[in-house]
């Protein structure tokens, strides 16, 4: 297996206000800026090879930006990485916009079956996604992984990693919990935090 290292990219404003971005595009705030540092500066002690990897990010600004600041702390041109759009986050359809107290207050017992079951729910309106749709398309990009690989996504993508790897239960991989101020080391049969 390949080295796989994932991040999640930093912070955004409707980050900070609980607001569902899915895959709408917004920008890091600079909290999110000085998370991807911190992500470049590990990566950059982690890696002794950082030429010899592939370089890819979903092609939402957040993670772009995320990405950029990366490759600048190892040292890396910039703009020299793809983007692939199966990298996306979860598609949250009608919901993207809005934060769960306005979702709830709008529509409680949509949001209510939401929340029982977000592996099976899939979100309204149009390309909306559930958690398991949404695992089947990072597994989908996980298998294509042949070279050490250095990948920032998105959650939501991150939790259905790693709960493949790690052999977490369907209905609790929603549930995993994914920060932005850590890189995620693949492994085998586990995930390390770095």
């Amino acid at each position: 297996m390949p080295k796989i290292y994932l991040v999640r990219h930093g912070q955004t404003d409707w980050n900070a206000a609980m607001r569902l971005q899915g895959q709408e595009d917004t920008p890091l705030n600079d909290r999110g800026r000085g998370q991807a540092r911190r992500n470049g500066t590990v990566l950059a002690e982690t890696l002794s090879n950082p030429d010899d990897f592939d370089y890819v990010a979903s092609p939402l600004n957040r993670t772009c930006e995320t990405m950029e600041i990366i490759r600048a702390a190892l040292g890396l041109p910039v703009a020299s990485y793809r983007t692939d759009g199966i990298l996306k986050e979860i598609n949250f359809g009608d919901w993207q916009g809005r934060t769960w107290d306005q979702l709830r207050d709008a529509n409680p017992q949509e949001i209510a079956t939401r929340f029982d079951d977000p592996w099976s729910t899939i979100a309204p309106g149009v390309g909306g996604e559930s958690f398991k749709m949404l695992s089947e398309r990072a597994l989908s990009w996980l298998k294509t992984v042949e070279h050490d690989t250095v990948a920032v996504t998105h959650g939501g993508i991150i939790r259905c990693v790693i709960g493949h790897i790690e052999q977490i239960p369907e209905p609790k991989i929603p549930r995993i919990d994914i920060t932005q101020d850590r890189v995620y080391a693949l492994g085998k049969n586990c995930v390390e935090l770095i």
